[in-house]
């Protein structure tokens, strides 16, 4: 039994070690090339420890391109998004996870369906609806003549101001909050909205921690959307414009390396200091 026990006790160490090789160290390797020379990354050489440091690729990123421009345009992105999936998924979530209304089982359905679509699929429609905004963009009333909401904030905070996964996300976890005190706050004449605002919001902080995380990370790394309806050179997020080091055949590593790396610093800590609250956000969520 003891020889049983080390031997997984062996196999659980080599399976830790055989995942962090593979999740922590292309991480390594990223900060390592990001302070190599050319000629050393160029050499193809795997060490992980630079033989001469230089910050020339941090300075080549900022100077090359608007990288703060597009700094910003992301974090006003992730940050909205944040604000609008936080308030709209909570008030969703509330509303299927404590009030009794006709339909509910079945529209939440429709909502865990929406789930299932693959994004690629609703790109196009989606494009071709925020070009088509009325009196935006350039606009008349019928929605020609200019270009609707295309390059503006709106074209990527609109069509994920709600998403199904932040009211499915919500709904777990108001779903498990007794309904007694919402009756009660009810008995005292308060409002539905005020019984979410007052009563339920204030007591899920740990999921709105967790879910407010995911979503500045899905923001913050969003690539696909960005790239087909922010076209101007002034309103393009951090990961399009790190594309910019890859051209034709070529790949300029040293800048790219770096960027990436003044990219990951905002959620990474984000994640640091909101770890405690993120992890308990999960396990509410999942606990039914």
């Amino acid at each position: 039994m003891a020889a049983k026990k080390k031997v997984n006790s062996v196999l659980w160490y080599l399976g830790v070690i055989l995942i962090s090789l593979t999740t922590v160290m292309p991480f390594l390797w990223t900060i390592s090339t990001s302070f190599k020379s050319d000629s050393e990354i160029l050499s193809g050489a795997m060490n992980l420890i630079p033989r001469f440091f230089t910050f020339d690729h941090y300075k080549e990123v900022f100077n090359t391109m608007p990288f703060q421009r597009y700094l910003k345009n992301s974090l006003i992105l992730a940050l909205g998004g944040v604000i609008t999936n936080l308030f709209f998924g909570s008030l969703a979530g509330y509303a299927f996870g404590q009030l009794k209304f006709k339909g509910k089982r079945v529209i939440f359905l429709v909502f865990l369906a929406s789930m299932m679509i693959p994004g690629i699929v609703t790109m196009i429609p989606t494009f071709i609806v925020l070009r088509s905004f009325p009196m935006m963009g350039g606009n008349n009333l019928f929605g020609q003549g200019g270009l609707g909401l295309i390059n503006s904030y709106w074209a990527i905070l609109l069509p994920g101001a709600a998403g199904a996964f932040s009211i499915f996300f919500m709904k777990q976890f108001f779903e498990q909050l007794p309904k007694e005190l919402g009756e009660s706050a009810r008995i005292d004449g308060a409002s539905d909205f005020k019984i979410f605002w007052q009563v339920y919001l204030p007591l899920a902080k740990p999921s709105l921690t967790t879910l407010g995380i995911m979503t500045f990370q899905a923001g913050w790394n969003a690539f696909m959307w960005p790239m087909i309806v922010l076209n101007s050179d002034e309103m393009k997020t951090v990961q399009v414009g790190l594309a910019a080091f890859q051209y034709n055949y070529n790949t300029n590593y040293g800048p790219l390396m770096a960027g990436t790396i003044v990219a990951t610093l905002p959620v990474l800590v984000i994640f640091i200091f909101a770890q405690r609250n993120y992890v308990q956000g999960i396990a509410n969520a999942g606990i039914k």
